[in-house]
């Protein structure tokens, strides 16, 4: 065999898909019982398509990203939209990202675009250098915005204090002084018409792919003759844990159907950044499209403990990473890439980017010096 490849999610199933397409022999493994990782989706009891690990959607400004996964999928146009509730007392929702409504139906103001402007250069605290996320916010929309619909989310995602974590998170919610309510910009916003799992089957669907669910690394990885190994999972779980565990975030779902309602609330997700044990409610027919009676919904409970979701970005968690990534650049038969493996808050279309970089580099070098994914 050619290549062994530890995961079925976005990473592992593009650089199969490509190696499988340049003639070589790969095996794919899973320690879950499915393919398609994080992203992947079923049908529940009431009969709604559902994302089991959480909302997934697809976004994108890479034109090859999109062209690649179309060969396996057709697609449905979809603008995510998500709504904040800073006081379930009130229920009142105001769009997130902040924007000029937020603003407007927040403060009982009527300004345009230039009177938000000047709104948040009031409302903003500066900071210089900025490292933090709390350095982000405060820059970025002041102290009442960021106690309203910051703080206390991230406390409740990450376990942390704004000021305990990287600043790249919080960069990653933009502040809009327009009315664009849609969550994302990108040019490519779509979810797959027949879901995540069929998307999956067809990318896997290849005679020289091998497949292998409910199957774990550690119990067969050592038995399996192979030139080299693509490895999607927690870096620090492949080495032992030799320096220490790399601290992950992860979720805990609670997915419900109501047969009874046809619509639960009225964008795909809803925040609740400063009540109740969950962060955010999603109701996935918005995603999908799907027409029903009845309709399905995931509250998601951060947690501790379970299975690794999020890397968790600070200083202290990036050097433990660096330890583990000189290991890596060590091997040369050894290739680790995904959000897990290379410990960063990738999307999924940064993934498939990575998978097919690096597949491109194995098939054009076999052996290469440095084993992680770039």
């Amino acid at each position: 065999m050619d290549t062994l490849i530890v995961g079925a999610g976005f990473a592992g199933a593009t650089t199969a898909r490509e190696l499988a397409e340049a003639g070589q022999k790969v095996l794919v493994i899973d320690k879950r019982p499915h393919i398609a990782g994080n992203a992947y989706d079923r049908l529940d009891d009431g009969g709604v398509l559902v994302h089991e690990y959480g909302p997934h959607i697809f976004h994108t400004n890479s034109e090859k990203v999109f062209e690649y996964l179309s060969r396996f999928t057709a697609w449905r146009a979809y603008e995510h939209r998500v709504l904040a509730v800073p006081d379930a007392r009130t229920g009142v929702p105001y769009p997130m990202p902040i924007n000029r409504t937020t603003i407007n139906r927040l403060y009982g103001l009527n300004l345009d675009e230039a009177g938000v402007a000047d709104f948040l250069a009031r409302m903003r605290e500066p900071r210089e250098p900025i490292k933090t996320s709390e350095d982000v916010v405060l820059n970025s929309v002041g102290r009442d915005l960021c106690e309203k619909f910051f703080r206390g989310y991230t406390r409740k995602q990450w376990g942390l204090d704004l000021s305990e974590l990287a600043g790249g998170v919080a960069a990653r919610i933009p502040t809009r002084t327009n009315d664009d309510d849609r969550y994302f910009t990108d040019r490519f916003q779509v979810m797959p018409v027949d879901g995540y799992t069929a998307m999956f089957r067809r990318l896997l669907d290849h005679p020289n792919i091998e497949l292998r669910t409910g199957t774990a690394y550690e119990d067969v990885g050592a038995g399996i003759d192979r030139r080299r190994t693509v490895f999607s999972g927690p870096i620090d779980e492949y080495y032992g844990h030799r320096f220490g565990r790399l601290p992950y975030r992860s979720l805990r779902f609670e997915h419900l159907h109501l047969a009874q309602c046809s619509e639960f609330q009225p964008v795909g997700t809803v925040n609740y950044p400063n009540d109740h044990a969950y962060t955010r409610i999603t109701e996935f027919k918005h995603l999908t499209g799907q027409p029903h009676r009845g309709t399905s919904l995931v509250r998601e409970y951060p947690t501790a403990e379970g299975d690794p979701y999020y890397p968790i970005p600070n200083p202290a968690n990036e050097a433990l990473f660096k330890q583990y990534e000189a290991l890596a650049e060590a091997e040369t038969e050894v290739f680790f890439i995904g959000r897990l493996a290379q410990y960063r808050y990738y999307n999924m279309d940064q993934v498939v980017a990575a998978a097919l970089a690096l597949a491109r580099r194995l098939i054009d070098a076999p052996v290469v010096a440095n084993a992680l994914a770039e």
